[in-house]
């Protein structure tokens, strides 16, 4: 018996995704979970609460909500940025 190389079959699945008509929205969610996670993790290292953090970003608990809502990809920058800043962080973005 012999053992055949298995290659790369069809397209990559950003491919995929692209065929579908999908690809950038998958990517907005993607990079909204990942920011989002990472504020929460920052806000459970530091052990605040929500209402803490809404006070330390000068917002109300519901705009936290939405940031923190992984489908929710309407976020503004000056949202993020009061984010960071409240966990004593520092917003980065890249264009690549």
């Amino acid at each position: 018996m012999t053992n055949k190389k298995k290659g790369k079959v069809g397209s990559s699945f950003d491919g995929f995704l692209a065929e579908q008509g999908i690809l950038e929205e998958c990517e907005e969610q993607a990079i909204k979970q990942i920011l989002a996670d990472q504020i929460k993790a920052a806000m459970e290292k530091d052990r605040l609460t929500k209402a803490a953090m809404a006070i330390r970003m000068q917002t109300s608990r519901r705009a936290l909500d939405r940031l923190l809502d992984p489908t929710n990809t309407s976020v503004t920058l000056h949202t993020l940025q009061r984010a960071a800043v409240a966990i004593g962080r520092q917003l980065r973005l890249e264009l690549i």
